[in-house]
């Protein structure tokens, strides 16, 4: 058995684990043993309607159970799995279909039927079919917000270590139970489902879950890891203040999308007592770069740390050279986790993927910039559209939001750098007035990094994956302006 291969994590667990619990939803649970026959009942299916060795297979669905087994499935089947946010607009989607050119499209419409075949195939298993770790075994396409959505490929052998590296730092174990917000169409989601079968874990799908029943939903199911973005470790921290029931016992938070807010970290670790709260820095196009080791995640703080077992990251200039330690550059990633490219996007990709001169090694220039510090750990920076000058000092719009946070009542913030038109400016979700949080931020900030101008929002809007949306942003504050 080829161990490089999506669903040869599932055979290993199944072989390892069978009637090991490996996935729940709202409606039920499969053990391992039940997913693997539904997956291969998947195959069977797949194989009926002419799916063949590398085509693709389009699905926009809610994750559930019936979509990892279409995970599993379409990687028996030799065929690119390619799951698309249900929250996508019908543009973007129509965008991706072109793109991708797939043989089968599967949305609630369509999925009925398929599913009623597949629950006639159960039992059944199709023809094996060779398939090569360098063979891709998902395309994740980006969010499109603001252009036309990127397919990162992702090939079997890349997908595997990456799973196994952070595994090897974040060690998931056999009662662990993973409560996962996340879809399968972000990569932050896909790979928890993948680091469970390699734990043996059990993951929970709870990206349908209440936000009222969040806690109750944790304890119920004993959830022992949780992976957050900033917003919803804030609803987490603010939910499990108010909360007089004992919490769930929960030992890892792991967090990536942007950084959290210290106060953030800070109230988990009250509300969930012992917890590792875990920072970790990474993009689709490699998946992860670091990941603070959880028994230092109360050391090296703003640290995302360190680069992932076999890999490495380095700090360039502009000009390409290496920056020694303390120096702000860009993040370049190298190693085995390194995606090939962009799917039919062969422009796109020689921007952000090169070979190293010298030696060839293909790196990840990730328009990120950071620095290392002497022991290796990463301090992310911004991105390159987060850093900006104003009156004479570079500055960037994370460390504004970070000191925004930190002023209590703050639930939400996100700067806005200046444009021809407006000068720096910042949006929050309080319940303060505007001169309360531009006065606080005087205390934290230098003269210079504070915003002219602060609005206050309702409710604050977020990318699909929780990141500020600052396209949004900007316009709530030029409207404010009008």
């Amino acid at each position: 058995m080829n161990d490089s291969l999506v669903h040869s994590l599932l055979d290993a667990a199944v072989a390892d684990a069978a009637g090991a619990s490996a996935v729940r939803d709202r409606v039920g649970a499969w053990t391992y043993a039940e997913l693997d026959a539904w997956s291969h009942a998947v195959a069977v299916v797949l194989a009926r309607r002419g799916v063949s060795h590398g085509d693709r297979v389009v699905v926009q669905l809610p994750t559930d159970r019936a979509l990892v087994a279409l995970f599993y499935g379409t990687s028996r089947r030799g065929a690119v799995f390619v799951p698309i946010n249900p929250a996508m607009k019908r543009f973007h989607f129509d965008s991706v279909v072109a793109n991708a050119e797939p043989v089968l499209v599967l949305t609630p419409d369509e999925f009925g039927p398929f599913w009623t075949e597949v629950e006639a195939a159960l039992g059944g298993k199709a023809d094996a079919v060779e398939v090569s770790e360098d063979d891709i075994a998902v395309l994740v396409y980006t969010s499109g917000s603001t252009a036309a959505p990127k397919g990162v490929i992702g090939p079997h052998r890349q997908v595997t270590f990456a799973t196994r590296a952070i595994q090897a730092v974040l060690g998931y174990r056999r009662d662990d139970v993973v409560f996962c917000r996340f879809p399968m169409s972000w990569d932050y989601g896909l790979y928890k489902v993948l680091m469970a079968t390699l734990g043996r874990s059990e993951i929970v799908l709870a990206d349908a879950e209440s936000d009222l029943r969040l806690l109750q939903r944790m304890r119920e199911v004993g959830a022992t890891v949780v992976p957050i973005v900033p917003s919803l470790a804030t609803m987490i921290a603010t939910l499990a203040e108010r909360d007089a029931e004992p919490p769930a016992p929960v030992r890892l938070f792991t967090n990536t999308g942007a950084a959290l807010p210290d106060a953030t970290i800070a109230q988990l670790r009250a509300a969930f007592p012992g917890v590792k709260v875990v920072r970790q820095f990474g993009q689709t196009e490699c998946k992860r770069i670091t990941i603070m080791p959880p028994d230092e995640d109360t050391e090296r703080p703003g640290s995302s740390g360190l680069p992932l077992p076999g890999t490495s990251v380095l700090i360039l200039a502009a000009d390409g050279t290496e920056l020694p330690a303390g120096d702000i550059g860009e993040i370049v990633a190298a190693g085995p986790h390194v995606m090939p490219g962009y799917w039919r996007a062969p422009e796109i990709s020689a921007r952000a993927f090169r070979r190293d001169e010298t030696t060839g090694e293909l790196r990840l220039h990730t328009g990120d910039y950071g620095r290392l510090d002497a022991d290796g750990y990463l301090y992310f920076e911004g991105r390159r559209d987060d850093m900006f000058k104003r009156k004479g000092i570079r500055m960037s719009t994370l460390e504004i939001e970070a000191a925004a946070m930190d002023i209590p009542g703050v639930r939400a913030a996100g700067a806005i750098p200046p444009s021809d038109t407006r000068d720096l400016a910042i949006c929050v979700e309080t319940d303060l007035p505007p001169t309360t949080v531009l006065r606080e931020l005087a205390k934290r900030l230098e003269p210079q990094k504070v915003p002219s101008l602060c609005h206050v929002v309702e409710e604050f809007p977020l990318t699909a994956h929780g990141k500020n949306a600052t396209k949004e942003l900007a316009l709530l504050v030029e409207g404010a302006r009008k």
